[in-house]
Parts: C-alpha cells; sequence; structure tokens
C-alpha cells in the first residue's frame, strides 16, 4: 500500500512529500526543500530516491536539489518545459535573490506533458500529470489515486499568489477551477503550510 510521509521545510515553510512502499526500497518525492530530513527518512528506512516530482520551479520549492543529487546521482528530475528552463535559470527559479542561487540543466531531467501519467510501483495507481499554470507557467498537479498533490496552485484557506514574475491572474482562476474538480472527494496536499502574520510569503 502507498505510504506518504510530509515534511515542512525550513523556507517558507514549503512542503516536500515521500511516496513509498513497505517492502520496497524505492521512493519517490513531490517537491525538495531541506536535504537532511529526506536522507535521515532513506537511511532509516533503506530507500533509494527513484525521482523528483516538482510542482514547479520557485527556489523555495528546489532548493535542495543539487544536494539530493550529490546523495541520488541517479535520481530523475520530473518538471514542465518551462520547469526545465526555471531549473537553469537562477533569475526564473528566483534563486538569484537569496544567499545561494541554484542552477542545475543535466540530462536526468525528464520533461512531462498534460496528460502523461507514469507508474511508481506495481499494483499502485499511476502518477497522473496535470498543467495547472497561473502562479507559474511551469505549474503541475499531481494525483495519485486519491491523494492530489497542488504545490501552490491551490493551498486551501489562500488565494493563489500571482503577483510574482511571469504569473497569470486568468490562467490561475482556470487552474483552480480544474483542480477543486480533480480534487473533489481527494486528498489534498498543498505545497505549503497555511501561513501566519509573520510569515514572509513573498514565494508563495
Amino acid at each position: 500500500m502507498l505510504q506518504i510521509k510530509e515534511i515542512v521545510n525550513s523556507v517558507f515553510t514549503s512542503k516536500s512529500y515521500f511516496l513509498y512502499k513497505v517492502g520496497d526500497n524505492r521512493a519517490w518525492i513531490v517537491d525538495i526543500g531541506d536535504i537532511d530530513p529526506v536522507v535521515s527518512f532513506c537511511e532509516e528506512n533503506s530507500l533509494t530516491l527513484k525521482g523528483v516530482f516538482l510542482t514547479h520551479g520557485h527556489f523555495d520549492h528546489i532548493y535542495g536539489l543539487i544536494s539530493l543529487l550529490q546523495r541520488f546521482p541517479k535520481c530523475l528530475i520530473y518538471t514542465t518545459e518551462f520547469g526545465k528552463r526555471s531549473l537553469a535559470s537562477d533569475k526564473l527559479n528566483m534563486s538569484r535573490y537569496h544567499e545561494t542561487p541554484i542552477t542545475y540543466d543535466g540530462d536526468n531531467v525528464i520533461v512531462v506533458r498534460e496528460g502523461e501519467s507514469l507508474c511508481l510501483f506495481e499494483e499502485e495507481p499511476n502518477i497522473q500529470f496535470y498543467e495547472t499554470p497561473g502562479h507559474n507557467p511551469g505549474c503541475l498537479t499531481m494525483i495519485v489515486g486519491d491523494l492530489v498533490f497542488t504545490g501552490d496552485s491551490y493551498i486551501p484557506g489562500l488565494g493563489v499568489n500571482t503577483q510574482l514574475p511571469h504569473a497569470d491572474k486568468t490562467e490561475a482562476s482556470r487552474s483552480l477551477d480544474r483542480i477543486m474538480k480533480l480534487s473533489r472527494g481527494k486528498i489534498v496536499l498543498p505545497g505549503h503550510i497555511l501561513p501566519n502574520a509573520n510569515n514572509d510569503n513573498s514565494f508563495f
């Protein structure tokens, strides 16, 4: 049976989610922030990380990527075409405005598109990819069974942030409507915990 492990990261309380299965040494993760809890969880459970699914290419959802690939060099990265461009540009991924700029353009970056899916584990539902731009042109919503990973395209209790570069309010509204329909009766796993008044939300 598919298992979920949630990590709340130190940068803007972004979230990462492990997907794994008891008795199987493979694991996958949605977004990558703090690296230490990821490595610790893999070591404690004898897991090898096979791939990273990026909800979008903003800094707070990718900043652990380089360290992760040092630990798991065969790990694949799944993102959209714009997400791939964002990984290669510290301006697009906004890491140039942070103390640790990030760029990555390896040949293990796999571009996924609307309607595609991928088998994670035998006898488990495939992960399905839906392009949900607005917050960012490269936003992906991913569904595995009754789990819906929405990144920053839908954070319950918050409006979609369309104040950042390349955001589009009309697309965000259209994507939000779509996500609401796709997630009906399912469990929504967003890209951040709900903020409080003291949090800096500039990357949401």
